[in-house]
This record gives structure tokens, sequence and C-alpha cells, in this order.
């Protein structure tokens, strides 16, 4: 699923602005409040880009300094300057791993270079900080690095969004549960927004309704076809993956995609497929606050018994959080 909000509850700073995936007014996503030009008290001017080396050099003056008046009423710049020196213990860079521009700002999240350690902020496009979180990651090397035996294909025809996918929490929430570690949630976006119109509309986010393709041969093994499409702002929590499909790919690897539109899917269990072939069409059914594609591998049919695998895309694509990946044309 989507998480449905980007909710910065954090270890150690606390955000003022938490936006969601769910409707709001108008056509372009919902937008942080509007505060005056931010001061540069402190230090040089700061890019977003550059939050990670100016946190890791100290100068926490010139970051709190872009926080929105909000932000500033939970955290005072003497708390952000303490823990911000005892999370940089030991750290001897903080590199850019993602960029996402969703619901009128864009989240940054950096690692250090041994990935045991993460900043993610919320930072709108006047550049204002809205929320900033420092963490530690767990990671799990042994699994990182054992890929699918199986070469896949993106399950979508054209360009399509990367929402969650990564190898740390920051990137992909699903990373610390097992069976869901290495899934991707997909979906469409124009102008950094994943509809057009009256976001409580379905037909409104250019996800729903787009085809579901096999990413690689197999044999249907489960599949789910009725259950209703959510509508905007409700979810399904005792059915998490709505309408869905399991193929066995042989070698002990299973594909489950999920969230179909009810009623589209157009294969059956015992069926083969190949790869590109249509399954179905993108829905809003299950634990999901919008239409999007939740796909990922595992070495077992069922959603929370099997344990995820990382995927081998063809042409070694490694798909991450705020990335454009190109399915079949």
């Amino acid at each position: 699923m989507i998480a449905s909000s980007w909710t910065m509850a954090a270890l150690l700073i606390f955000s003022s602005w938490a936006t969601g995936c769910g409707p709001a007014d108008g056509g372009g996503g919902s937008k942080p409040p509007a505060v005056s030009k931010p001061e540069d008290k402190g230090g040089a001017a700061m890019r977003p880009e550059q939050l990670g080396k100016f946190f890791l050099e100290g100068k926490f003056e010139a970051i709190y300094n872009r926080f929105s008046p909000e932000f500033k009423e939970q955290v005072s710049l003497k708390d952000v300057k303490k823990l911000g020196q005892t999370f940089n213990r030991g750290v001897k860079s903080y590199t850019l791993q993602s960029k996402m521009r969703m619901d009128g700002a864009y989240r940054y999240v950096w690692t250090d270079e041994s990935n045991s350690k993460g900043i993610v902020a919320i930072i709108g496009a006047d550049k204002i900080i809205h929320g900033l979180q420092a963490l530690p990651l767990q990671t799990y090397p042994d699994t990182d690095q054992a890929w699918s035996q199986t070469e896949f294909e993106l399950p979508f025809r054209g360009e399509w969004d990367v929402v969650w996918g990564g190898t740390n929490v920051l990137l992909n929430y699903h990373y610390e549960h097992q069976s869901q570690r290495y899934a991707y949630d997909l979906v469409r976006m124009k102008d950094g927004s994943s509809y057009s119109g009256d976001a409580a509309q379905l037909e409104s986010y250019y996800a729903f309704g787009q085809e579901v393709l096999a990413p690689a041969p197999g044999t249907i093994v489960r599949v789910e076809n009725g259950k209703p499409d959510n509508p905007i702002g409700q979810t399904d929590a005792e059915n998490p993956a709505g309408n869905h499909v399991v193929i066995d790919h042989g070698n002990g690897e299973f594909s489950h995609l999920a969230h179909f539109k009810q009623g589209s899917i157009l294969v059956k269990a015992g069926d083969r497929v190949a790869p590109g072939q249509k399954l179905g069409l993108v829905g809003n059914s299950g634990n999901t606050s919008e239409p999007h594609i939740h796909y990922h591998v595992s070495d077992g049919p069922d959603l929370f018994e099997a344990s995820s695998i990382r995927i081998k895309f063809k042409g070694g694509m490694d798909p991450l959080q705020g990335q454009k990946v190109k399915g079949a044309q």
C-alpha cells in the first residue's frame, strides 16, 4: 500500500506539516502553508540538496532559519544543535539518495556512508523546511545482496513513478517487514501530482484503470477479483492486498501484484502467462490510500508467511524512490 501520510514523527525532531496521498482540494495536491521568505542568518544560502552537508558541518542555525514558523514552535535551535551533534558522531558524509516531488513539496532522503543513519526532510518549493527527521537505520545486508534468479520486467506500460522502493525504511517503508522488504509501490504522476481534477474521484487518478502486466513467465496460483474499490479516504485493512494475482515463476519465486480494480482480472488459477501479458487493471482495492501497483517477489505464495526477495530486473535496473521508470511501450 501507499502510506496515507508523510508523517514525520521523529526520534529527534518533529514535523509541523504532514501531507498525505489522499484527497485535497483542487487539482495539484495539497500545499504547505504560506510563510515569509526564509532568512539566511548563521551561514551562506543553503540549497535544499545541501541540507545533509550543512547538517554534518554543524551549520544548524542556517538550517533552523529555514524552518517554518509552526516548526519553530515545536523545536528550539538549542534542541536542534544538541540532537544534531549527537547524531553526527562517527559520520563522515551524508549522500542524497532520493528527491521526490509530491503534494506541493519535495521529500529528500540522505544516508551516511555506512547506510546506518538517515535524514529525511520535507521542503517546500519556497525552500521552507516543514519537517526534518534523523534516525538510525536497520539494514539486512545478506538479503540485500540475494537477488532473484528470474529476471523480471516492470508490470506496466509507459512511465511510472517509484513512491516506495529501496533498501532502508526512509526510501521504502516495507523494508522493515521481512514479507515485503523489497516491495515497490508505483504510481503515475504528472507535474508532481498523481491526479487531476477532483481528488475524491478514483477516475481522477492517472494510475486508475491502467493495465497491469505479467512481469515474467509463470503459472497463476492465486487470484482475488471480487473486492470493491475503496473510495478515496477509505481503506480495507482486513483484506490488505485487495484484488490480487500471485504468479509462480519456478525456482521458489512468486510475484505478488495487488490492488487491482474490482472484476478486471483476466486470469485464473492454473493459467500460464507470458511476460507482458495483461493481467487486469489498476484499482483501489485493499489497504491502499490511492490507486497504484504494489509489486514484490517472495519465496512463497502467502502474502505474510513468505519472505521477500530482491528483484533482478532486466537490464540491471534497480528502481529507487523518486525515480521515473519506463515499462513496456
